[in-house]
C-alpha cells in the first residue's frame, strides 16, 4: 500500500519560489508513475505535472517553464520547484501516485503580497 505526505507549502510574495516535496511509501516507487495535482476554491482539481517512472515529464500548459517536476528513486520522493508564483497559483496541493490512485493529504501554497 503507496502513501503519499506533502510538504513545503506556505505563503509567498509574487514572483517568488517554493519547493513542494511528496514522500512515498512502498516498495515499487522506482518504476510508478507519480502526478502533482493543485485545489484552488471554487474551481476543480487540476493537473498539474506528471513523471513516469522511466523519466518522462508532462506540464499543464500555464506552468511549463516556471515549475518542474522531478524525483529521487533513492529516497522515495517526488518534488515541484515553483518559480515565479502568480496569484492565481494559490491552492492545495496534492501529490498523486497514478497506478493506485492514491493521493496525499496536500499541502496549501498561497501566493499573495
Amino acid at each position: 500500500q503507496v502513501q503519499l505526505v506533502e510538504s513545503g507549502g506556505g505563503l509567498v510574495q509574487p514572483g517568488g519560489s517554493l519547493r513542494l516535496s511528496c514522500a512515498a511509501s512502498g516498495s515499487i516507487f522506482s518504476i510508478s508513475d507519480m502526478a502533482w495535482y493543485r485545489h484552488a476554491p471554487g474551481k476543480q482539481r487540476e493537473f498539474i505535472a506528471s513523471i513516469s517512472g522511466g523519466g518522462t515529464i508532462r506540464y499543464k500548459d500555464s506552468v511549463e517553464g516556471r515549475f518542474t517536476i522531478s524525483r529521487d528513486n533513492a529516497k522515495k520522493m517526488v518534488f515541484l520547484q515553483m518559480n515565479s508564483l502568480m496569484p492565481e497559483d494559490t491552492a492545495v496541493y496534492y501529490c498523486k501516485h497514478i497506478e493506485s490512485g492514491i493521493w496525499g493529504q496536500g499541502t496549501q501554497v498561497t501566493v499573495s503580497s
